[in-house]
């Protein structure tokens, strides 16, 4: 074979890898389909905490959410909702969406259609029995996507998959500085992803994000920002954040 030929074909097939990896990675990436990573308007913040319930943290994470009246998006995952329903449900109750963040939190990206509609599935059912809403959202864990996702997502009902703008990188126990240090590029529009659970384990330490919070929101309301919370209606949803990036 031609070596200029092979050349060629190898360094193709690098590319669409290359290619392929960054759409199952990056959260800004709308290759795999569209999705929701920004708020429509400049003034606004949304805060994502995924991985819980946690009965470690996310109590006092609610109370501090409730200090400064601000509305934000949960994403669960279904086994510890179905170990803490009371939590779960203490969540909407304080008048938080909640959105599905699978069964067990696997990497979607080599899964079969079939078992990524169970793991959404089972996850649903165990949120709708401890709080009696649906999920009108899903967050792959790790942000981790698929080409065969979004038809799923969509075949389930679901109004779309949420990304995020701003990442944290609080999914390990650190000292809060270093999480402070990266809120610090929070800009108006930016949906931002925090952890209150570990995937791995009921009762991670996150107390960090915890911490982190405290310094930050009330700085954030004094700049004027308002926080939004990703709706349970998908019309609401629609009008309220947009699908895709814009930076």
């Amino acid at each position: 074979m031609n070596p200029f030929l092979t050349a060629g074909l190898v360094a193709g097939a690098g590319a669409v890898a290359a290619l392929g990896a960054r759409g199952a990675v990056a959260p800004q990436s709308q290759l795999f389909g569209p999705t929701l990573r920004r708020t429509r308007n400049a003034s606004t913040i949304a805060l994502t905490f995924d991985d819980g319930p946690n009965p470690a943290v996310t109590p006092r994470l609610l109370d501090l959410l409730e200090r400064y009246e601000i509305s934000a998006m949960f994403f669960l995952i279904g086994k510890y909702v179905r170990a803490c329903p009371d939590l779960a449900a203490k969540i909407a109750t304080r008048g938080h969406t909640i959105g599905n963040h699978t069964e067990t939190h696997p990497n979607l990206t080599w899964l079969t259609p079939r078992r990524i509609g169970e793991e959404l599935e089972r996850c649903r059912e165990a949120i709708f029995a401890a709080t009696g809403r649906e999920p009108r959202w899903m967050r792959p864990p790790f942000g981790f996507r698929g080409p065969q996702l979004n038809a799923v997502v969509r075949r389930a009902g679901y109004a779309g998959v949420a990304m995020w703008s701003l990442s944290t990188q609080d999914w390990k126990p650190q000292p809060p500085e270093p999480v402070i240090r990266r809120l610090r590029s929070a800009r108006g529009g930016d949906v931002i992803v925090l952890h209150d659970g570990d995937h791995r384990q009921l009762g991670g330490d996150r107390l960090h994000t915890v911490v982190a919070l405290e310094h930050w929101l009330p700085r954030w309301k004094d700049a004027g920002f308002r926080f939004v919370a990703l709706d349970t209606a998908g019309e609401d949803s629609k009008r309220s954040l947009q699908t895709l990036p814009t930076r």
